[in-house]
């Protein structure tokens, strides 16, 4: 190791290549890795976004259904002549009338499933099915024992979900005359009802497993595998594991429904399975391999360059060190050759100043300092990698490639705000100012699924006014985080109005307001920085504040209050003098 290392520091190749090896690849692996990951962590926001929303679809399937059916037994448990046919059959009451009366009630509902009427011993009287064959429950337990100790709408699931002849859910409501018992409304949902009523709605590469409360399997899209999923969510349910976690090749994600007690569970395949990130890693070391050889074919070439005319002066010097002042090395049109005149020069003034040396030693000194200068600045590497601007090119055509345009647009908002914010002028239009302001707000209405409303309410005279760079972005910024909370339908408004101040100044007023939770009484007024742990929160109204103050005097800034319209959020206003120089030079550049 020590021999290696002696090696090195010896040889400047060696320097060399590691130098561009490593110039090479560390950018490239960290930027693959940070693309990967973002990627990836992109990835699994977008599925879990959309299992969500499949499973509120799927909800309001069972919700759509159980109301139905509720609707159906409240008109039949509130149809006297069923009681009277149910509990005290006579010669008036027909039974053509009460199929009647039983078809007309489950009319909005038969096809989700089949309906039917029981006496109070549990018999079947009456059916949608149009089926005369005699049908018994037990009214001393189970379902319909239930459904009259509870006196409303009951559901039960089938044992079996593998049976696909047997109702997937069975439901029973009492029928009471006057407080007595009279029978019992009972509804069957099949297998096929079930799959149709939930056909479409949870997309067409995931699987919907429904499990009761007990997270048994009930119905699956795919009944053979129906009981290993079961067993694994079960297994998942009993020790607390997150669903999330539970299997490397698919994601999961449950909701229950209140009121049929059914778990409704999505499985999808897993966005980056195992196959995908070993590719994903085989891609890598491919990459880094071919940047490797790129490295070494580069810092070869390049050695070759730099040692051919170096060796020559190396050996020229040694020469001059024997005191041959006649030596001469050849020059070309480069540094290097540059450098190689310089040393012809140096040596032609050796010999033609030999009787003189100690006079001429100063000049000799000073031409070996230029001469290791030049040699110094002809090794140097100077890389500048743009790592930024690189990385974010970069997710904006992998985003391209793959198809999610969320982060392209990300991407390329986050570069304009880039090159917006390092721009060399200090004052710029309120028209590129809210132009930056709108990238901003495209990248918040990425990040939180478009439930931000952002509108600019500023007259087109005041668009030409010059304002500090940089400045509404923390404004809107602190309304986002601080005054929204991130909650669904935020609305935030920009508005500028010229006001007039003490000694008849003009003035521009810039408002930025939010329909969140307001402020606290003590923070409204001239903003004054919070203290201790909450200074750190708000940073960007402190530092807009304080441009204002340096640029314009104290009696300008921030300054915080509540919305006087009767609706609650928060205003957050930058006071400044109204200036409208040289904005159309400003517009231009």
């Amino acid at each position: 190791m020590s021999g290696i290392s002696g090696a090195f520091r010896r040889s400047f190749r060696l320097r060399l290549l590691a130098a561009f090896l490593a110039a090479a690849l560390i950018p490239l692996t960290v930027s693959l890795w940070m693309t990967g990951r973002m990627f990836r962590s992109q990835q699994h926001i977008r599925v879990r976004q959309e299992m969500k929303e499949e499973l509120e679809i799927v909800t309001e399937v069972l919700d759509s259904m159980h109301l139905g059916f509720r609707e159906a037994a409240g008109t039949l448990c509130s149809d006297r002549m069923v009681m009277r046919a149910l509990g005290h059959p006579g010669p008036s009451i027909t039974g053509t009338a009460v199929n009647n009366a039983l078809f007309r009630a489950t009319e909005q509902s038969r096809a989700a499933a089949s309906f039917e009427l029981y006496d109070r011993d549990g018999n079947r009287r009456y059916s949608t099915t149009g089926s005369s064959k005699a049908v018994s429950m037990k009214t001393d337990w189970g379902l319909l024992k239930r459904a009259e100790q509870e006196n409303s709408l009951v559901y039960v699931t089938t044992e079996d979900p593998d049976d696909q002849e047997s109702p997937v859910l069975t439901g029973a409501a009492p029928i009471r005359e006057g407080g007595e018992l009279a029978g019992f409304f009972v509804l069957n949902v099949s297998f096929e009802q079930l799959r149709s009523m939930l056909a479409g709605k949870y997309g067409a590469r995931n699987e919907l497993l429904l499990l009761d409360r007990f997270w048994h399997p009930v119905y699956c899209t795919q009944p053979a595998i129906a009981e290993e999923i079961g067993e694994k969510l079960r297994g998942a349910m009993l020790s607390g594991e997150q669903l999330e976690n539970l299997d490397e090749e698919f994601m999961y994600r449950a909701a229950q429904h209140p009121d049929t007690g059914l778990i409704a569970v999505i499985r999808t395949p897993e966005v980056f399975t195992r196959d995908t990130m070993n590719l994903f890693r085989r891609v890598t070391l491919v990459t880094m391999a071919l940047g490797a050889v790129a490295a070494i074919f580069l810092s070869t070439g390049l050695s070759l360059q730099l040692f051919r005319p170096v060796g020559q002066l190396r050996r020229a010097m040694s020469e001059v060190a024997l005191d041959h002042l006649d030596v001469h090395v050849k020059a070309g049109e480069d540094e290097l050759g540059e450098l190689a005149a310089r040393f012809n020069r140096m040596t032609d003034a050796l010999q033609e100043n030999k009787a003189v040396l100690l006079k001429n030693q100063e000049t000799l000194m000073q031409n070996q300092k230029e001469l290791n200068e030049t040699q110094i600045r002809m090794l140097q590497a100077q890389l500048n990698p743009h790592f930024l601007g690189n990385t974010l090119d970069t997710m904006k055509w992998i985003a391209k490639i793959n198809q999610v345009p969320e982060v392209a647009v990300m991407s390329t908002d986050l570069a304009d705000i880039l090159r917006f914010a390092i721009s060399p002028e200090e004052f710029v239009t309120l028209r590129r100012e809210t132009k930056a302001l709108e990238r901003y707000i495209e990248i918040q209405r990425i990040r939180q699924s478009g439930g931000l409303t952002f509108t600019v309410d500023i007259p087109e005279p005041l668009m030409d006014c010059l304002v500090p760079k940089m400045m509404l972005q923390p404004l809107t910024e602190n309304a986002v985080i601080h005054g929204l909370d991130s909650s669904a339908g935020g609305e935030i408004t920009v508005r500028a109005e010229q006001t007039e101040g003490d000694g008849g100044k003009e003035l521009l007023r810039i408002t930025v307001t939010d329909n969140g939770s307001g402020l606290p009484e003590e923070m409204t007024g001239p903003y004054h920085r919070p203290e201790g742990e909450a200074a750190k929160h708000h940073l960007g109204l402190y530092n807009v504040d304080t441009i204002l103050k340096k640029h314009y005097g104290e009696e300008y800034g921030v300054r915080l209050a509540n919305r006087q319209d009767g609706k609650s959020g928060a205003e957050v206003s930058a006071i400044l003098p109204l200036d409208r120089r040289n904005s159309a030079e400003q517009e231009e550049a």
